[in-house]
Formats: C-alpha cells, structure tokens, sequence
C-alpha cells in the first residue's frame, strides 16, 4: 500500500510593481503572498496544494504520515477537527487529491465523476476604474471571448463615495456591450479587512441597489448583506429578480447545509482552498443540485486554488461559469500563477483541464526558490 512519508509547508512572496489596489481593501498591496503545500508518498510522488496558511497544522504531521494518501475521507475528518480547534488547512486536501490522481493516473476532475474536461470561465475583475475604463475592460473580456464579467463594488474604503457610483459604472458597461454578455456585481458587504470597521449595508440599502441591478439586467448580487444575515439574503432573494450569491468565507459546511435548506441563496460560491477541501466542497456540489441551488466557486487564490476549483466544477458540478481572476494589467495571469512554471491560460473564455494525472500542477521551482519568506 502506498504511504505518506512527508509533508511540506513553504510560504513565498512575490513583489508587486506597480501595487495593486484590490477593490475591497483600499490599502494598495505591495506584494502577493502564497503558500505551497507538498505531499510526498513512498514511490517518490508528489502532491501539490494551496491556499490559506496553514496556521495550526504544525504537529500534526504524524495523523497523516504513514497513512494511505487516498484514503481522502478519513483525511477530511482530520483536517475538519483541525479547523475545528485551530486553523484551516484545507491546502493539504488538494494536494491529496492530486498525489491522488497521480497514484491512479487520472485527472481529478474524472476522479469526481467526469461530467466535463473543462469549464467556463466569467472574468472576476479586482480594480475600481472609472465608467468609461470599466467599460473599456468590458469590451477587452469580450475581445477574449469571456461570456462573462464580474464588477467590484467599492468595499467602504476602497474608492468610491457610494454605490451609486457603484452602479454608475454597472451602467457604463450595459451602454457599451448591451447584451452580449452577463454582468454580475460583488458588492464586498459580507466581510472586511481586519482594519475596516465600517459597517455592511443594511437590508433597505441592498434592496435599493437590488432595484437598480435588476434595471441593468445584473446575473447575480454577490455578498449584499454581512455573512451572517441568513434571514436578510433570503428576505432579499424573495424581493428581488436578482440571483443572491455570497458564501465565500463562510467557514463550515454545516453552515452551507443550512444556507441550502432554507434556499437563503441562489448562488453558492465555497472556495476549495478556503473551506473543506475537494472532499467536502463536493459534498455541497450534490445538496446545492438537489435543492436547484447554483454551485460555483470563489476562486481569488492563485491559479493552484483556480484549478483546484475548476476540477470539481467540471467533474461534478454543473455550474454555468467558474470565477477567473483577471484584470489586466493590474492583476494579470502572470502575476496570480507566479508559484507555477506556466500561467494558467484560457481559450476563449473556457479552461481546459485535460488529462494530465491529478490537478496538472506544475511548478516554477526556481520562482519559488527566489520567493520564498520564513
């Protein structure tokens, strides 16, 4: 039987020049941080994961080592305890999956059922630009072939005065591109950084700006209330045309079981690098179906956590576009992917996973030589 025989934690730094100033943070950031976790088994695989991390894993190598790297949902009970007493390490998860799929010989996403070998990609921008820019960057998307965009709201210190200038660039781009392609809006009230203590909009603001989204023909209204107004979201869903999103930081699958029951969403968008993993994201994958729920996943890592994401979407979700962060030149795909030798590329608006066993992670390890911090 194969064995895990180490595990791997590294943490790197990539400088940004010029900064880039996300819309939800207003602090401009200087630099982009990621961290690599690598799996190893007795054969001399490896297995590549990332996301958050990895705060209070250490000392817990020993549950896994010596232990069967495919035996994913003995693993997921761990890691839940783990990110019950201390922190979220679900990066470990991925890279099971994928020393997994190197084991078998087969790509994830056919691991998760095979319904696709590749999805749909919605451009998720990140810069809070001016009317007629984001409209410029409307038309580039459409020039790429995505069937979709996703515009930043203002976060309370991120540029904008108030959401109606918000809504003032939603109305630049629907002049521009009419309707060749679908618009969503995130409007950053479901969380904030740590420094920001502004509070979220109420529900009587949400539902203004809901009436002003539903004018635009706007696909879905992403985190319009804080994290924890269930009752509001659904309160806003039930009173507005506007398909509700939110659920990107939502921290356990217990929650999004209840999220599904009492339909509070129409959109769900778990990150697998963020919350449970592969194995228990998919769990949602199959109770968000079954109560007509929409699945598709948060995915602002870097393009191992894009990946990750998109082998669960295509091999057993069904979701009409998968997050692409992408922003040129701000945050270009160079930039996001810098941990891996090749930058993730999209065809026309779709990403192609192929057959390459497991996630078909392949890294820059002299980048991550130069990069590494700690």
């Amino acid at each position: 039987m194969t064995r895990i025989t180490a595990i791997e934690i590294t943490h790197h730094r990539l400088p940004l020049d010029p900064p880039f100033k996300a819309s939800w943070d207003g602090r401009a950031r200087g630099h982009f941080d990621a961290t690599i976790v690598r799996v190893r088994d007795d054969e001399g695989r490896e297995g590549i994961g990332s996301g958050d991390l990895m705060k209070g894993f250490e000392g817990h190598e020993d549950l896994f080592i010596g232990e069967d790297p495919r035996h994913l949902e003995r693993h997921y009970e761990v890691l839940s305890h783990i990110n019950f007493h201390y922190g979220r390490c679900w990066p470990l998860d991925l890279a099971l999956w994928d020393l997994s799929g190197k084991i078998t010989g087969e790509p994830v996403w056919r691991m998760l059922g095979g319904r696709s070998d590749r999805v749909r990609l919605y451009a998720s921008s990140g810069v809070l630009r001016e009317p007629s820019a984001m409209a410029d960057q409307a038309e580039h998307y459409i020039d790429e072939g995505f069937p979709a965009m996703k515009v930043r709201f203002s976060s309370s210190a991120g540029g904008r005065t108030s959401w109606r200038d918000d809504v003032k660039a939603v109305e630049a781009i629907r002049a521009r591109v009419g309707d060749r392609m679908e618009l969503m809006v995130d409007c950053n009230q479901g969380w904030r950084m740590p420094w920001d203590t502004t509070l979220p909009w109420t529900f009587k603001d949400a539902l203004a700006v809901a009436k002003e989204l539903e004018r635009l023909g706007v696909y879905w209204m992403e985190e319009p209330l804080f994290r924890s107004d269930r009752k509001g979201m659904q309160a806003l869903k039930e009173a507005t045309s506007v398909r509700i999103a939110g659920g990107e930081m939502t921290r356990e699958l217990y929650e999004f079981r209840d999220i599904i029951e009492e339909r509070a969403f129409d959109v769900i968008q778990p990150d697998v690098a963020l919350v449970g993993g592969i194995t228990g994201c998919r769990r949602l994958v199959y109770q968000a179906r079954e109560a007509g729920v929409m699945f598709t996943p948060h995915s602002w890592t870097n393009g191992i956590g894009v990946l990750a994401n998109a082998h669960l979407t295509a091999g057993a979700g069904d979701a009409p576009f998968l997050e692409y962060p992408y922003d040129n030149p701000e945050w270009s795909e160079t930039r996001r992917d810098y941990p891996m030798a090749s930058s993730l590329r999209h065809s026309q608006g779709w990403l192609e996973l192929g057959d390459a066993p497991g996630l078909g992670v392949v890294l820059d390890e002299e980048r991550l030589c130069a990069t590494r911090i700690g």
